[in-house]
């Protein structure tokens, strides 16, 4: 492809994703779906780029306003992460020397806003709560984030996977925490590989291992995953049964519940039975009241947690969608605890940062019942054998952060019912 065609398409790829009407995900897909012509380079290339000027758009937008000619053009130029003689091939010498005189900028010298790239309202309250942490966990938001994989302990040992993997020429670690995790850098195609087909491996990411540790499923217990999504807590839940009891998988979503159904079929599971709800309330969650062991509500949240993944995320959420979410979290815990037999033990977990969404819902939900005592979640995954759990968390709950715990931001709580 010629460069400039290339830089076009970069160009064309950054107005429809800074509309912030789609997730930037789901517009990237759409995007390579109408150009199938592009190989997987240039896929990269244009997808890298995106993401680069998500997480620096108000660095980016600051430094282009010196150039000429259209303002995503500019942005893709300066977020480019592709080949170096490729861009320059595509930039006319004006261009060049723009481009020139905009990196010898000192950024280091440039106001805290312009470093940090997020909206007031999100850096405030984020240095309010990190203090001195503030910068180095803006550092590790810029870094991107590694994949991570579950082991199915159904059909497979951590030790045969990383050994599977290494044969394909894929390096894997033990995650530091969850005892089923493995840490890959780069992006595999893993797919093609034997170990997923399988079944005996599911990417996802260590804090979402650790939400389901917590909950300490057992071999024929009745557990329910509240909000079950596409389902990689539903699956880890499973196999800790060791497919035996019931799993409930619920969610509002009919279409997130189908994108379960291959990876059910990959697992091995047979023990998840996935109900479509029409709201917390619903009467086939009724039925349940006082009867499920153990029930995760891994609540819808703003997800900026995930900021390394989809930094669209710090762009497209507001303080006002923050409150309506609230709203709905302390709703759905407390239709979720309903279902909680005596003795049984409720986790509520987000994937936020924001305080709002955490500790404020969990306390008020232990203020409103008193016959749920507070678990401390570092002796219930040290008895999950986690490892190094006290550095997981703080006041009592699950608290994860990426550039402490190298894992996307989470947020748990356990409770106990007398």
């Amino acid at each position: 492809m010629h460069p400039n065609a290339l830089l076009e398409l970069a160009t064309e790829l950054l107005h429809r994703v800074l509309q912030f009407k789609h997730p930037a995900d789901g517009v990237v897909s759409d995007f390579f779906r109408q150009n199938k012509a592009l190989g997987s380079r240039e896929r990269h290339t244009l997808a890298e780029t995106t993401y680069n000027v998500l997480r620096q758009r108000l660095l980016f937008q600051h430094l282009a306003q010196s150039g000429k000619g259209e303002m995503e053009r500019r942005l893709a130029v300066l977020g480019w992460r592709g080949n170096e003689g490729f861009l320059r091939a595509a930039l006319a010498p004006a261009e060049q020397q723009w481009l020139a005189q905009v990196q010898a900028v000192d950024r280091a010298a440039l106001p805290e806003k312009l470093r940090h790239n997020l909206p007031d309202w999100l850096a405030e309250a984020l240095q309010r709560e990190l203090g001195d942490d503030f910068w180095p966990f803006v550092e590790s938001m810029s870094a991107g984030a590694p994949l991570d994989l579950r082991v199915n302990a159904l059909k497979a040992r951590r030790e045969a996977v990383t050994a599977a993997l290494a044969a394909a020429g894929i390096a894997a670690e033990d995650t530091p925490f969850s005892p089923l995790g493995l840490r890959i850098h780069g992006k595999p195609a893993l797919h093609k590989l034997d170990v997923f087909t399988r079944g005996e491996v599911e990417v996802q990411d260590e804090g979402s291992q650790l939400l389901a540790l917590l909950l300490d499923a057992k071999r024929g217990e009745m557990v329910a995953d509240f909000c079950a999504g596409a389902g990689g807590k539903t699956l880890a839940l499973g196999a800790a049964m060791r497919n035996t009891g019931r799993l409930y998988a619920f969610d509002t979503s009919g279409h997130r519940l189908a994108a379960l159904k291959p990876r059910l079929a990959r697992s091995g599971l047979s023990n998840v039975y996935p109900v479509q709800i029409a709201h917390e309330r619903d009467e086939r969650v009724k039925r349940l009241a006082g009867k499920i062991d153990r029930v995760l509500v891994d609540a819808p949240c703003s997800g900026l947690g995930t900021l390394r993944r989809n930094p669209d995320l710090k762009w497209r959420q507001t303080p006002q969608a923050i409150e309506e979410l609230r709203a709905k979290q302390g709703a759905i815990l407390a239709s979720a605890a309903r279902l909680v037999k005596p003795g049984g033990r409720l986790v509520y977990a987000t994937c936020s940062l924001l305080r709002e969404e955490n500790e404020a819902i969990a306390q008020a939900f232990g203020e409103a019942n008193t016959n749920f005592r507070p678990l401390p979640a570092d002796e219930v995954l040290g008895a999950a054998h986690v490892a190094r759990s006290a550095e997981l968390v703080r006041e009592g709950f699950l608290r994860l952060w990426p550039q402490r715990h190298g894992t996307d931001g989470f947020f748990a709580a356990v409770w106990q019912k007398a």
